[in-house]
């Protein structure tokens, strides 16, 4: 299969008529991009699968075209609701009892689901075009980097799927914070860029899955190929030894990737993944990450490098 890279003005009425055959394509969204296809499709929901080797335990994010469409696949709380409102389109998924619509290899056969709406204006105009809920996880091999460009796309997925939508990178870089709606509190099972501070101004906050699987939820993810090793004191292993750099140093190593040399958390999450997948390009024997500071989106950052060292 021959992948095309379509810039916006040629590859939105591309993306739609793809997208209405049930065969997945590649779109940017502010916080990565993602393998998109008719979330009300089962059979387009399992090319996704099959296009990133994901396995099927794993839920896929559910992108909705406007607000209405929540209540249309869900039963949202008000708290829900409350939530929706103020920060969509935006980088929050929340995870929410679902309606029947919803097939379960979406949802790993639970009886939740997860939702969002994007705010990225190439990802709003084609799911608004297309006039149903999107699938849309990381547009990558499962477990690796996930894609901030549409050239990251084309190193993972190239020749498996038919078209990357260019939308240019992605302005937040990591993936979207994801929340567990609860009775009176909200459960956050992957931090990303509304934090905690952010949330519990509508209700108390706690962490951890509470039985909910939640999507890049597994122990290892978003790693690169070569061993990622987090070190408080970065010092070279070797010659061929690489460092993910917070914001100084690196004397000594191969190769050198700074985060922020600001000291910027938000300059640090966007430029997290382009940074480790230059890094694992660089045919290095190990890759040394210095931890960020864990306050606000910091603490978003840390959760995707702890992930990236699992082995």
């Amino acid at each position: 299969m021959k992948t095309l890279l379509l810039a916006q003005k040629d590859g939105i009425a591309r993306a739609v008529e793809l997208l209405a055959e049930g065969v997945p394509v590649a779109l940017p969204t502010e916080t990565v991009y993602g393998l998109a296809a008719h979330a009300l499709d089962p059979v387009a929901c399992a090319r996704i699968f099959e296009a990133k080797e994901r396995p099927l335990s794993d839920p896929l994010i559910v992108h909705i075209p406007s607000l209405d469409w929540l209540p249309r696949i869900a039963f949202p709380s008000a708290l829900a609701l409350a939530l929706a409102e103020r920060f969509w389109p935006g980088p929050l998924t929340l995870v929410v009892p679902r309606r029947a619509a919803i097939p379960d290899i979406v949802t790993a056969g639970q009886e939740t689901v997860a939702v969002r709406m994007s705010g990225h204006p190439v990802f709003q105009e084609v799911v608004q075009a297309f006039g149903q809920p999107l699938a849309a996880p990381s547009a990558n091999r499962f477990g690796r980097i996930s894609p901030t460009t549409a050239a990251h796309v084309l190193s993972e997925l190239g020749g498996r799927i038919p078209l990357v939508l260019d939308g240019g990178s992605c302005a937040h870089g990591i993936e979207s914070t994801i929340v567990s709606v609860l009775e009176n509190h909200l459960r956050i099972l992957r931090q990303g860029p509304v934090t905690a501070e952010d949330l519990s101004a509508f209700a108390p906050v706690s962490y951890g899955p509470a039985g909910v699987l939640a999507p890049g939820g597994m122990a290892s993810h978003y790693a690169p190929r070569t061993p990622l090793v987090i070190d408080a004191v970065p010092a070279p292993r070797g010659p061929r030894t690489g460092l993910l750099a917070w914001s100084a140093g690196g004397e000594g190593f191969a190769v050198t990737e700074f985060l922020s040399r600001s000291g910027d958390l938000r300059e640090a999450a966007a430029n997290l993944y382009g940074a480790m997948r230059r890094l694992d390009e660089a045919r290095l024997d190990v890759i040394l990450a210095e931890p960020v500071p864990e306050i606000g989106i910091g603490a978003a950052i840390m959760e995707r490098l702890r992930k990236a060292a699992a082995r």
